[in-house]
């Protein structure tokens, strides 16, 4: 009898180096392939309106893909334990398969899953996709987590190398009756009223074969200078990866060997070191994107919030040059160059006194590439509460930023030319309170939180 095997879809929305779908095909029998919106399972987040635009078009490429290959790729919406266990029954699975993820409340649901699939008799199997280094690998010597990136990355390169990359399947056979399927756009992941997605669809391609296309322009054109020019926002000089990885169309793995070997590569393989540090940090504390890391940031005394202060850096009209065009890039492209981040957040945190949490929610709603680990572990770092954070009295200077990074306003003429020029704050006389503030912090009981 025919006992297809279940490929479950999540952040990993490729064919090649997929190791879920590599089983599968391997197995030999007819595959089903499954991508499940889950919106109502505890604890997990929804979508930001970007990340969802993304999305869209992601599955859409993948779906096509897939009937390239004589397969197909079922859309379900639910809870997924739910859907998935059911979808199982239906087809009369006899094995599942699926890429490993590493925030909390998705690890529960797996774990749920794999129990009760396999109490049915259907052998369950799940694999490392998405990580070059899964979480539990990566320890001290005395057998905990690492809280500082540069002895993590050590352990890491001590560790043996990333696996090589899996090729990408010619076929991909299908039931010959395959399962109901939702319609992608019954799903209402595209805005419509109104549709802001008009610079998105600009600047980004979703899938695979983009994807793929991006990262062999980067290596030949763009890495060999990337250490010299990553800061400089109007260079063009940095990877855009970063939704590719997020969404899990390129493999970590595929990155990593194909740049290893190119001249210059070391900045940028730290960076993707860097993305293993947020979601190591995220394993082990799983409520990144709400507690602080470091508890003595809970003393910090955050003013009552300006609502018009936070609105006007949240559509780029701080008067502050450098700000108001990161934040001016990000409306239009659902992306800002990574430089930049670090100072629109530190100017939030710092000069107008809001919580970083609120940056945080704003970057993961507007951001093409915010994801669990990524997103909230970069905002605590630049707030000072996170793990090897910058210490809160570093406070960006955004003239002097732009000075540095943008000497010849390029940046700013693109994003901001039309900008307010009176800023909203003194950034002298608000980077004294924050140091005042922080005074509060360093007064309280100190070392990171439990996870």
């Amino acid at each position: 009898m025919v006992s297809p095997s279940l490929v479950w879809f999540r952040d990993d929305l490729r064919l090649a180096d997929n190791p879920a779908l590599r089983a599968a095909i391997d197995r030999g029998e007819p595959i089903v392939a499954v991508f499940v919106l889950d919106e109502e399972s505890p604890g997990f987040r929804p979508l930001g309106g970007a990340a969802r635009w993304w999305l869209h078009h992601s599955l859409e490429s993948l779906g096509g893909r897939l009937r390239d290959r004589g397969g197909f790729l079922v859309l379900r919406r639910g809870p997924a334990e739910r859907v998935v266990s059911e979808l199982a029954d239906e087809i009369d699975a006899g094995a599942v398969f699926w890429n490993r993820r590493y925030g909390g409340p998705e690890r529960s649901v797996d774990a749920g899953l794999k129990t009760a699939l396999r109490a049915d008799g259907i052998d369950v199997t799940s694999f490392a996709a998405s990580l070059l280094h899964e979480p539990w690998t990566v320890t001290t010597g005395s057998g905990t987590h690492y809280s500082v990136f540069t002895p993590f990355w050590r352990a890491c390169v001590a560790l043996p190398a990333p696996r090589t990359p899996l090729a990408e399947p010619r076929d991909v056979a299908g039931v010959d009756h395959p399962p109901a399927s939702d319609a992608l756009d019954d799903w209402g992941l595209l805005p419509t009223s109104p549709d802001w997605a008009a610079g998105l669809r600009e600047t980004w391609e979703p899938g695979e074969p983009a994807a793929r296309r991006r990262l062999t322009e980067f290596l030949e054109n763009d890495l060999p200078s990337y250490d010299r020019a990553r800061d400089e926002p109007a260079a063009g000089a940095t990877s855009l990866l970063s939704p590719r990885l997020r969404w899990g169309e390129l493999s970590p793995f595929t990155v990593w060997h194909e740049a290893v070997g190119v001249e210059g590569a070391g900045g940028f393989l730290s960076e993707l070191r860097w993305r293993e540090f947020a979601w190591h940090t995220l394993y082990h504390s799983p409520d990144l994107a709400t507690t602080n890391l470091r508890p003595e940031f809970d003393a910090f005394p955050w003013p009552p919030l300006d609502p018009a202060q936070l609105d006007a850096w949240q559509h780029g009209e701080t008067g502050v040059p450098l700000v108001d065009a990161g934040m001016r890039e990000l409306w239009h492209t659902g992306y800002m160059h990574n430089r930049v981040r670090m100072v629109v957040a530190s100017f939030l945190v710092k000069n107008l006194l809001i919580d970083w949490r609120l940056g945080e929610e704003w970057f993961w709603d507007t951001l093409v590439d915010a994801d669990e680990a990524n997103n909230p572990f970069n905002w605590q770092w630049v707030a000072g509460s996170g793990a090897d954070a910058a210490p809160y009295f570093r406070v960006f200077n955004p003239e002097l930023q732009a000075k540095k990074f943008d000497p010849q306003g390029l940046y700013i003429s693109q994003w901001a030319s039309d900008a307010p020029t009176e800023p909203i704050v003194d950034l002298g006389e608000t980077r004294k309170a924050a140091l005042a503030a922080y005074d509060v912090v360093k007064r309280a009981p100190r070392g990171p939180r439990g996870g």
